[in-house]
């Protein structure tokens, strides 16, 4: 099965277009999930567990996990072991560089981590980007228009009269030639993501900024998805994750995907904003982590 076929089989089977970012941040964890990698495997267990059945993808970012050297890696492994095998991983790592290197970095991205998709660099060019796409049945999505405010120090500058990303996103579907690619596009851009949907052909969008960047969830899943007629996954992190930091964390990250899910299905089905969402609940306890033995017990390097 293809990455696209994948990504809206999942979308269709968990109701959702909710991709559930990964930024294991220990500051921002109860704290005695913060102190050790142990704790932070557990941590993104009950994560997890919580919210299989309604998200349509996890997106670990690497450097949370590259923070931790050695033992970030294995948590990282072991996270990805840990998600269900019919829910795509998007690896942001957001690689690019030239061929030979390329190739390494797809062979750990795809085969050690278990991606389904990952993000890519374009300022390379293609030679850099081939590698990833010459893996079958796995998919790319590549930066167009970032969601952070630096963006407009070479997204937005004019080639020929055009914005530089929408060069990406015309090049990026020209390469499409496996129906393999996606585009980054940011929710902070709402006007810039109505044009990118017009130039993206069937190409799915990964929009991340909405919630702690500011960015709509009604403008991203309308204008990323050309009013529900084209795939578009949205991204969120920060505001599910770190929902609270009581014990009942998990209950309230599902809650909150729930809450965002029934959001978009109003917006689907054109029913007014005062409607209220489907009850959010657990369907099952969460179970203590079975695996969390095999971490080493020693305290993790903080994050910067």
């Amino acid at each position: 099965m293809s990455a696209v076929k994948e990504l809206a089989a999942v979308q269709q089977t968990n109701k959702s277009m909710i991709c559930l970012g990964l930024d294991l941040d220990p500051k921002k964890m109860p704290s005695e999930y913060g102190n050790s990698v142990k704790g932070m495997f557990e941590f993104a267990h009950r994560i997890i567990d919580a919210t299989a059945d309604i998200v349509c993808a996890y997106k670990p970012n690497m450097a949370f996990f590259e923070a931790h050297g050695p033992e970030g890696f294995s948590l990282l492994r072991l996270i990805v072991q840990r998600i269900p095998e019919h829910v795509p991983i998007i690896l942001d790592g957001k690689r690019g560089d030239i061929g030979n290197t390329a190739q390494f970095y797809a062979d750990s991205m795809y085969n050690i981590f278990r991606a389904s998709w990952v993000t890519i660099n374009p300022y390379m060019g293609y030679d850099s980007m081939r590698p990833f796409l010459e893996y079958k049945g796995k998919g790319v999505f590549v930066l167009c228009l970032t969601s952070n405010p630096g963006s407009k120090d070479f997204q937005q500058l004019k080639v020929d009269g055009v914005p530089l990303y929408r060069v990406v996103a015309e090049r990026t579907n020209f390469w499409n030639k496996e129906q393999n690619c996606g585009l980054v596009v940011g929710a902070t851009h709402p006007d810039q993501l109505k044009e990118i949907r017009e130039v993206a052909g069937d190409m799915p969008l990964l929009v991340p900024g909405v919630g702690a960047q500011g960015g709509s969830l009604e403008d991203s899943a309308l204008l990323a998805t050309d009013n529900f007629r084209k795939p578009a996954v949205i991204n969120v992190s920060r505001s599910v994750l770190y929902a609270t930091a009581e014990k009942d964390f998990a209950v309230r990250a599902r809650a909150e995907v729930m809450r965002l899910n029934a959001e978009v299905e109003r917006l689907r089905n054109g029913r007014p904003a005062d409607q209220p969402p489907a009850p959010a609940t657990v369907s099952a306890p969460i179970e203590p982590p079975p695996h969390s033995e095999s971490l080493p017990d020693q305290p993790a390097a903080p994050l910067p």
